[in-house]
Protein backbone atom coordinates (compact mmCIF):
# COMPACT_ATOMS: atom_id res chain seq x y z
CA UNK A 1 0.00 0.00 0.00
CA UNK A 2 1.52 3.54 -0.78
CA UNK A 3 1.69 5.86 1.64
CA UNK A 4 0.46 9.72 1.11
CA UNK A 5 1.75 12.61 3.18
CA UNK A 6 -0.79 15.51 3.02
CA UNK A 7 0.98 18.84 4.46
CA UNK A 8 -2.01 20.47 6.75
CA UNK A 9 -2.82 24.32 6.10
CA UNK A 10 -4.01 25.54 9.16
CA UNK A 11 -6.03 28.90 9.67
CA UNK A 12 -6.82 30.35 13.06
CA UNK A 13 -5.43 27.21 15.05
CA UNK A 14 -8.35 25.23 12.47
CA UNK A 15 -7.73 22.82 9.34
CA UNK A 16 -8.19 24.96 6.34
CA UNK A 17 -11.69 23.66 4.93
CA UNK A 18 -9.93 23.29 1.60
CA UNK A 19 -7.45 20.82 3.15
CA UNK A 20 -10.43 18.15 3.21
CA UNK A 21 -10.07 18.25 -0.60
CA UNK A 22 -6.49 17.24 -0.76
CA UNK A 23 -7.40 14.82 2.08
CA UNK A 24 -9.91 13.18 -0.40
CA UNK A 25 -7.56 12.44 -3.60
CA UNK A 26 -5.30 11.13 -1.19
CA UNK A 27 -7.39 8.41 0.33
CA UNK A 28 -8.78 7.45 -2.66
CA UNK A 29 -7.14 4.25 -3.93
CA UNK A 30 -6.90 3.22 -0.42
CA UNK A 31 -3.67 4.87 0.09
CA UNK A 32 -2.15 4.97 3.53
CA UNK A 33 -2.37 8.87 4.63
CA UNK A 34 -0.11 10.69 6.81
CA UNK A 35 -0.80 14.39 8.35
CA UNK A 36 1.81 16.91 8.65
CA UNK A 37 0.85 19.28 11.12
CA UNK A 38 3.66 22.47 12.08
CA UNK A 39 1.51 24.91 13.70
CA UNK A 40 -1.14 24.54 15.91
CA UNK A 41 -2.52 21.69 17.80
CA UNK A 42 -2.43 17.87 16.19
CA UNK A 43 -4.33 16.70 18.87
CA UNK A 44 -6.96 19.10 18.45
CA UNK A 45 -7.66 18.46 14.88
CA UNK A 46 -7.34 15.08 14.63
CA UNK A 47 -10.97 14.39 15.42
CA UNK A 48 -11.24 16.37 11.87
CA UNK A 49 -8.71 14.51 10.23
CA UNK A 50 -9.49 11.16 10.83
CA UNK A 51 -12.98 11.78 9.60
CA UNK A 52 -11.12 12.17 6.14
CA UNK A 53 -8.99 9.06 6.13
CA UNK A 54 -5.98 10.60 8.18
CA UNK A 55 -4.73 7.28 10.02
CA UNK A 56 -1.48 9.41 11.32
CA UNK A 57 -0.43 12.54 12.09
CA UNK A 58 3.00 14.16 12.46
CA UNK A 59 3.66 17.15 14.61
CA UNK A 60 6.86 19.50 14.40
CA UNK A 61 7.51 20.83 17.47
CA UNK A 62 9.43 24.16 17.64
CA UNK A 63 8.84 27.80 18.85
CA UNK A 64 10.64 28.39 15.46
CA UNK A 65 7.21 27.72 13.90
CA UNK A 66 5.04 30.39 16.05
CA UNK A 67 4.26 32.69 12.81
CA UNK A 68 5.02 31.11 8.69
CA UNK A 69 8.29 31.49 7.94
CA UNK A 70 9.00 29.82 4.10
CA UNK A 71 12.30 28.43 5.19
CA UNK A 72 11.85 27.19 8.52
CA UNK A 73 8.18 25.75 7.33
CA UNK A 74 10.41 23.93 4.48
CA UNK A 75 12.85 22.67 6.48
CA UNK A 76 10.36 21.24 9.31
CA UNK A 77 8.06 19.98 6.15
CA UNK A 78 11.05 18.06 4.45
CA UNK A 79 11.87 16.81 8.28
CA UNK A 80 8.70 15.41 8.89
CA UNK A 81 7.93 14.21 5.40
CA UNK A 82 11.51 12.00 5.71
CA UNK A 83 10.21 10.67 8.82
CA UNK A 84 6.67 9.78 7.54
CA UNK A 85 8.46 7.19 4.89
CA UNK A 86 5.73 8.59 2.37
CA UNK A 87 6.17 8.32 -1.25
CA UNK A 88 3.85 11.19 -2.37
CA UNK A 89 3.67 15.05 -0.82
CA UNK A 90 0.36 16.88 -1.42
CA UNK A 91 -0.29 20.51 -0.44
CA UNK A 92 -3.06 23.09 -0.99
CA UNK A 93 -2.18 25.42 -3.40
CA UNK A 94 -2.83 28.46 -1.81
CA UNK A 95 -0.71 31.86 -1.16
CA UNK A 96 1.20 29.29 1.32
CA UNK A 97 1.33 26.44 -0.39
CA UNK A 98 2.67 28.48 -3.68
CA UNK A 99 5.80 29.88 -1.54
CA UNK A 100 6.01 26.25 0.51
CA UNK A 101 5.85 23.68 -2.36
CA UNK A 102 8.85 25.34 -4.94
CA UNK A 103 10.98 25.36 -1.55
CA UNK A 104 10.79 21.84 -0.46
CA UNK A 105 11.05 20.72 -4.45
CA UNK A 106 14.27 23.15 -5.09
CA UNK A 107 16.13 21.39 -1.54
CA UNK A 108 14.63 17.98 -2.69
CA UNK A 109 15.82 18.45 -5.79
CA UNK A 110 11.99 17.05 -6.94
CA UNK A 111 9.92 17.81 -9.46
CA UNK A 112 6.93 19.36 -8.49
CA UNK A 113 3.43 19.58 -10.46
CA UNK A 114 1.21 22.76 -8.77
CA UNK A 115 -2.66 23.48 -9.52
CA UNK A 116 -3.70 19.86 -10.18
CA UNK A 117 -7.43 19.62 -10.59
CA UNK A 118 -7.86 16.05 -10.34
CA UNK A 119 -5.02 13.70 -8.46
CA UNK A 120 -4.75 9.77 -8.81
CA UNK A 121 -2.33 8.75 -6.26
CA UNK A 122 -2.37 5.07 -7.29
CA UNK A 123 -0.62 6.14 -10.59
CA UNK A 124 0.85 9.34 -9.57
CA UNK A 125 -0.77 11.55 -12.06
CA UNK A 126 -2.94 14.70 -12.32
CA UNK A 127 -5.05 16.55 -14.81
CA UNK A 128 -4.08 20.38 -15.02
CA UNK A 129 -5.38 22.87 -16.58
CA UNK A 130 -4.13 25.20 -19.38
CA UNK A 131 -4.56 27.89 -21.88
CA UNK A 132 -7.28 29.33 -18.81
CA UNK A 133 -9.14 26.46 -19.03
CA UNK A 134 -9.37 26.16 -22.43
CA UNK A 135 -7.71 22.51 -21.99
CA UNK A 136 -6.43 20.14 -19.53
CA UNK A 137 -3.44 18.15 -19.94
CA UNK A 138 -2.89 14.72 -18.16
CA UNK A 139 0.75 14.90 -15.93
CA UNK A 140 2.51 11.66 -14.35
CA UNK A 141 5.74 11.99 -12.15
CA UNK A 142 8.34 9.00 -11.67
CA UNK A 143 10.28 8.78 -8.57
CA UNK A 144 10.60 7.71 -5.01
CA UNK A 145 8.69 10.81 -4.29
CA UNK A 146 6.24 12.91 -5.88
CA UNK A 147 5.00 16.45 -5.42
CA UNK A 148 1.63 17.75 -6.02
CA UNK A 149 -0.57 20.75 -5.30
CA UNK A 150 -4.04 21.09 -5.33
CA UNK A 151 -6.00 23.67 -6.71
CA UNK A 152 -8.51 24.97 -3.95
CA UNK A 153 -12.40 24.10 -5.15
CA UNK A 154 -11.58 21.05 -7.31
CA UNK A 155 -13.33 18.40 -5.64
CA UNK A 156 -16.28 18.17 -3.03
CA UNK A 157 -14.36 16.53 0.06
CA UNK A 158 -15.61 12.99 0.59
CA UNK A 159 -15.08 11.34 4.08
CA UNK A 160 -13.65 8.05 5.08
CA UNK A 161 -13.31 7.24 9.21
CA UNK A 162 -9.94 6.46 10.11
CA UNK A 163 -8.36 6.18 13.56
CA UNK A 164 -5.20 8.26 13.63
CA UNK A 165 -2.29 8.25 16.00
CA UNK A 166 -0.21 11.44 16.81
CA UNK A 167 3.04 11.50 16.58
CA UNK A 168 5.38 14.63 17.68
CA UNK A 169 9.07 15.30 16.45
CA UNK A 170 11.88 17.57 17.39
CA UNK A 171 13.76 19.11 14.91
CA UNK A 172 16.59 21.53 14.66
CA UNK A 173 15.60 24.18 13.30
CA UNK A 174 18.58 26.82 14.33
CA UNK A 175 20.32 26.89 10.90
CA UNK A 176 21.34 30.23 9.55
CA UNK A 177 19.22 31.37 6.72
CA UNK A 178 19.28 34.43 4.49
CA UNK A 179 16.04 35.61 5.26
CA UNK A 180 14.97 35.86 9.35
CA UNK A 181 11.51 36.80 10.19
CA UNK A 182 11.51 39.47 12.21
CA UNK A 183 7.51 40.15 12.34
CA UNK A 184 4.23 39.69 11.36
CA UNK A 185 1.63 42.65 11.10
CA UNK A 186 -1.59 41.13 9.66
CA UNK A 187 -4.19 43.33 7.53
CA UNK A 188 -7.54 44.24 8.57
CA UNK A 189 -9.98 41.70 6.92
CA UNK A 190 -11.73 42.68 4.31
CA UNK A 191 -15.05 40.95 5.33
CA UNK A 192 -16.22 38.07 7.36
CA UNK A 193 -16.01 35.63 4.52
CA UNK A 194 -12.67 34.52 2.87
CA UNK A 195 -13.37 34.03 -0.78
CA UNK A 196 -12.20 31.17 -1.53
CA UNK A 197 -14.53 29.51 1.62
CA UNK A 198 -17.22 31.69 0.61
CA UNK A 199 -20.79 30.46 -0.71
CA UNK A 200 -22.06 32.98 -1.90
CA UNK A 201 -19.80 35.82 -3.44
CA UNK A 202 -20.20 39.56 -4.94
CA UNK A 203 -17.54 40.53 -7.10
CA UNK A 204 -16.64 43.85 -8.84
CA UNK A 205 -15.18 44.66 -12.50
CA UNK A 206 -13.49 48.20 -14.06
CA UNK A 207 -17.19 49.58 -14.44
CA UNK A 208 -16.96 50.36 -10.68
CA UNK A 209 -15.06 52.77 -11.57
CA UNK A 210 -13.67 53.87 -8.17
CA UNK A 211 -12.35 51.64 -4.57
CA UNK A 212 -14.92 54.20 -3.07
CA UNK A 213 -17.79 52.69 -5.33
CA UNK A 214 -16.76 49.16 -4.11
CA UNK A 215 -18.75 50.68 -1.04
CA UNK A 216 -21.87 49.53 -2.72
CA UNK A 217 -20.81 45.89 -3.39
CA UNK A 218 -19.81 45.48 0.82
CA UNK A 219 -23.07 46.45 1.55
CA UNK A 220 -25.28 44.19 -0.88
CA UNK A 221 -23.01 41.62 -0.10
CA UNK A 222 -23.41 42.08 3.94
CA UNK A 223 -27.25 41.21 3.32
CA UNK A 224 -27.02 37.66 2.24
CA UNK A 225 -23.59 36.95 3.77
CA UNK A 226 -21.45 37.17 0.38
CA UNK A 227 -18.02 37.82 0.33
CA UNK A 228 -16.34 40.17 -2.11
CA UNK A 229 -14.02 39.76 -4.74
CA UNK A 230 -13.19 41.86 -7.92
CA UNK A 231 -12.09 41.06 -11.44
CA UNK A 232 -8.40 41.63 -12.58
CA UNK A 233 -9.34 44.82 -14.55
CA UNK A 234 -10.43 46.68 -10.87
CA UNK A 235 -7.45 45.51 -9.54
CA UNK A 236 -5.08 46.34 -11.60
CA UNK A 237 -6.52 49.75 -12.11
CA UNK A 238 -6.67 49.92 -8.12
CA UNK A 239 -9.99 49.72 -7.08
CA UNK A 240 -9.40 46.70 -5.20
CA UNK A 241 -6.38 44.79 -3.45
CA UNK A 242 -4.87 41.48 -5.31
CA UNK A 243 -6.59 39.27 -2.22
CA UNK A 244 -10.06 40.12 -3.91
CA UNK A 245 -8.76 39.05 -7.37
CA UNK A 246 -10.43 36.13 -8.70
CA UNK A 247 -9.45 34.86 -11.70
CA UNK A 248 -6.57 32.41 -13.14
CA UNK A 249 -4.06 35.02 -11.90
CA UNK A 250 -6.09 35.15 -8.53
CA UNK A 251 -7.93 32.96 -6.51
CA UNK A 252 -9.75 30.00 -7.61
CA UNK A 253 -13.55 29.38 -6.13
CA UNK A 254 -16.42 27.63 -6.30
CA UNK A 255 -19.28 29.33 -4.56
CA UNK A 256 -23.28 28.16 -4.80
CA UNK A 257 -23.92 31.78 -6.29
CA UNK A 258 -21.43 33.81 -7.85
CA UNK A 259 -22.61 37.49 -9.05
CA UNK A 260 -20.50 39.34 -11.39
CA UNK A 261 -21.44 43.26 -11.21
CA UNK A 262 -19.76 45.01 -14.37
CA UNK A 263 -17.29 42.34 -15.31
CA UNK A 264 -17.62 41.58 -19.08
CA UNK A 265 -16.64 37.74 -18.29
CA UNK A 266 -12.56 37.26 -19.76
CA UNK A 267 -11.58 34.00 -20.26
CA UNK A 268 -8.82 34.57 -17.65
CA UNK A 269 -11.70 35.52 -15.33
CA UNK A 270 -13.98 32.85 -15.90
CA UNK A 271 -11.09 30.48 -15.27
CA UNK A 272 -11.46 31.23 -11.37
CA UNK A 273 -15.16 31.10 -10.93
CA UNK A 274 -16.60 28.87 -14.03
CA UNK A 275 -17.05 26.22 -10.99
CA UNK A 276 -19.86 28.34 -9.61
CA UNK A 277 -22.98 26.61 -9.22
CA UNK A 278 -25.13 29.27 -10.07
CA UNK A 279 -23.65 32.56 -11.69
CA UNK A 280 -25.38 35.60 -12.03
CA UNK A 281 -24.48 38.66 -14.33
CA UNK A 282 -25.27 42.08 -13.98
CA UNK A 283 -23.55 44.45 -16.89
CA UNK A 284 -25.45 46.95 -19.21
CA UNK A 285 -23.70 45.89 -22.38
CA UNK A 286 -26.25 43.39 -23.64
CA UNK A 287 -23.21 41.57 -25.67
CA UNK A 288 -21.00 41.01 -23.22
CA UNK A 289 -19.45 37.54 -23.01
CA UNK A 290 -20.31 36.94 -19.48
CA UNK A 291 -23.76 36.95 -21.04
CA UNK A 292 -22.90 33.59 -22.34
CA UNK A 293 -21.67 31.87 -19.64
CA UNK A 294 -24.39 32.96 -16.72
CA UNK A 295 -26.99 31.20 -15.70
CA UNK A 296 -29.07 34.46 -15.12
CA UNK A 297 -28.50 37.70 -16.19
CA UNK A 298 -29.48 41.30 -15.68
CA UNK A 299 -29.02 44.12 -18.69
CA UNK A 300 -28.73 47.46 -16.04
CA UNK A 301 -26.41 49.53 -15.09
CA UNK A 302 -24.64 48.33 -11.66
CA UNK A 303 -25.15 51.50 -10.03
CA UNK A 304 -28.96 51.08 -10.53
CA UNK A 305 -28.93 47.00 -10.23
CA UNK A 306 -27.12 46.70 -7.23
CA UNK A 307 -28.68 49.04 -4.61
CA UNK A 308 -32.06 48.16 -5.79
CA UNK A 309 -30.54 44.41 -4.84
CA UNK A 310 -29.61 45.60 -1.62
CA UNK A 311 -33.06 46.66 -0.71
CA UNK A 312 -34.72 43.65 -1.70
CA UNK A 313 -31.99 41.61 0.60
CA UNK A 314 -32.22 43.66 3.49
CA UNK A 315 -35.98 43.13 3.25
CA UNK A 316 -35.50 39.30 2.87
CA UNK A 317 -32.86 39.12 5.21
Amino acid sequence: MSKVAVYIEMKEGEVRKQVFEVLTFAHRGGSDVCGIVLEGDAEGCKGSLEEYGVSSIIQVKSNALANYDPGVYADAAIAALKHSGADSLLALTSAQGKDLLPRIAAKLKLPLIMDATVVNVAESSVVKSHFSGRANAEISLSGDLKLFGVRPNSVDPEAKAANATVESIDVDLSSDRRVVLKEVVKKEKLGKVELTEAKIIMSGGRAIGSAENFSMIFECAKHIGAAVGASRAAVDSGYAPHEMQVGQTGKTVSPNVYIACGISGAVQHFAGMKTSKVIVAINKNPDAPIFNKCDYGIVGDIFDVVPELSKVFQELS
